[in-house]
């Protein structure tokens, strides 16, 4: 049902044990887990089901009513996130592929969701820098390209109001921050946006093995 495991830890029966005794996906979900695998490799960029099935659990516990997604892909979690919305409540999207957020807002539609979520095709870092810093927004989850996590980060505290959290997804980076051989581009800004947030005073943090990893981060 739910694939290869993203947690390079995790045996893939123990995964799908882990899944079914969560709150597993549901025909949409699993209609366009298997639409964005047909894309190919960079299918996984998808978050994993128990991933997703915290997300909309977190979101329900804050009480969120607004939240900034930087990085889309096929919309998996901000379906996840949009379900875990008050009716009222506002997702705003960042992503800047307009043919992997198409799968992605048609299956928003599917899910009954489309009218909470809006869609901003532009590079994150300037949608996130158009925006009123009026401490309104309750949570950021941030997922896209690692050397941009340090400027996301940086303007998701800026919006955020105090008490407010951002999750920042791909920090564990299949366990390769934590092999002193692996010296690559990527894990080497993963590695550095870790150390930067472990140590800030502005935030308490929590990384948790999720996944590929999870940070989360309560803005004090």
């Amino acid at each position: 049902m739910s694939g290869a495991p993203k947690s390079h830890f995790l045996a893939p029966e123990l995964h799908e044990y882990l899944v079914a005794h969560g709150t597993p996906p549901d025909s949409v979900l699993r209609a366009l887990q298997e639409e964005t695998r047909a894309i190919g490799p960079i299918a996984m960029m998808q978050i994993a089901p128990e991933q997703g099935a915290f997300l909309t659990i977190l979101t329900r516990l804050l009480g969120a009513k607004r939240i900034i997604e930087v990085g889309t892909f096929t919309g998996y979690s901000a379906i996840c996130f949009a379900r875990g919305l008050p009716d009222d409540g506002e997702l705003l999207c960042c992503d800047v592929s307009e043919e992997w957020t198409a799968l992605a807002r048609k299956h928003w539609e599917k899910a009954g969701v489309a009218d909470r979520i809006e869609l901003r095709l532009a590079p994150a870092a300037d949608t996130l820098r158009a925006l009123t810093d009026d401490g309104t927004w309750d949570l950021v989850f941030i997922d896209a390209d690692k050397g941009g996590y340090a400027t996301y980060y940086e303007e998701a505290l800026r919006l955020l109001k105090p008490g407010g959290a951002v999750l920042v997804d791909n920090v564990l980076w299949s366990g390769r921050v934590a092999d002193p051989t692996a010296t690559d581009e990527q894990t080497e800004a993963i590695r550095t946006f870790n150390a930067k947030v472990a140590a800030d005073e502005r935030v308490d943090c929590a990384m948790i093995p999720l996944s590929d990893g999870l940070t989360i981060l309560r803005k004090r």
